[in-house]
């Protein structure tokens, strides 16, 4: 299964390479959201210190879904998807690989440029560390919850309107203490620690249900 699983990461990486517009649509999506903000409320370093969680964590909401639409709809045109489904090994873990090539692909590089939008909103050394760890923490439970409303959607006409009904919902406790943890650790980053822990039981909940959760969707989808 460890094979199988790094063969659909390695293919998946491979043909979005091949479509690097598609990755970097959706960084540049995230830059210039965020990067409007302070044209739009000034440049009091106060005020933007108190948006700056909310904005930069709404931003990376959005920035992921805009590829989550795609996650199973390439291999569901060509046929690819109905092969998998033919495979001996469980679909939860090639659909696991899927959602790890769609995090490295979205959201890795919304990690790795966080501090410098945390340095765009004036943010403290603390809040730019909580932000990077929050964001590690909670851009995976996005991308895996997000793919039970690729499967569910999956082949529907309007889907991504559909989609976006489905999970929205469910990212509102991501976006509460992922933006929280770093509005506290501007006081004291030991009080990011009931967030951040709170944020690792949902990625840990979310890596064990989820995949089993969106295997038993696209089978639906596909009937």
């Amino acid at each position: 299964m460890w094979r199988v699983f790094l063969c659909i990461l390695g293919r998946d990486i491979r043909l979005a390479m091949r479509r690097r517009t598609d990755v970097l649509t959706t960084l540049f999506f995230f830059v210039i959201v965020v990067s409007l903000f302070p044209l739009g409320v000034g440049t009091e370093k106060q005020i933007l210190r108190i948006l700056g969680p909310g904005v930069v964590w709404v931003a990376a909401l959005l920035a992921s879904m805009l590829a989550l639409e795609r996650l199973f709809s390439a291999d569901h045109e060509d046929g690819t998807l109905e092969q998998m489904l033919l495979t001996p090994q469980p679909l939860s873990i090639l659909v696991l690989a899927k959602v790890a090539a769609h995090w490295l692909l979205t959201g890795l590089p919304l990690v790795v440029i966080a501090p410098l939008i945390g340095l765009q909103y004036h943010l403290p050394e603390a809040s730019q560390m909580a932000m990077m760890i929050s964001l590690l923490l909670g851009t995976p439970i996005l991308s895996l919850i997000g793919s039970i409303g690729a499967a569910l959607t999956l082949g529907l006409r309007g889907g991504g309107i559909l989609l976006s009904l489905l999970i929205l919902p469910l990212y509102i406790p991501v976006l509460v203490y992922g933006a929280g943890a770093v509005t506290v650790s501007a006081i004291d980053f030991t009080d990011t620690q009931p967030y951040l822990s709170l944020l690792g039981a949902f990625l840990l909940l979310a890596l064990i249900f989820s995949p089993l959760a969106a295997a038993a969707a696209l089978r639906i989808s596909l009937e």
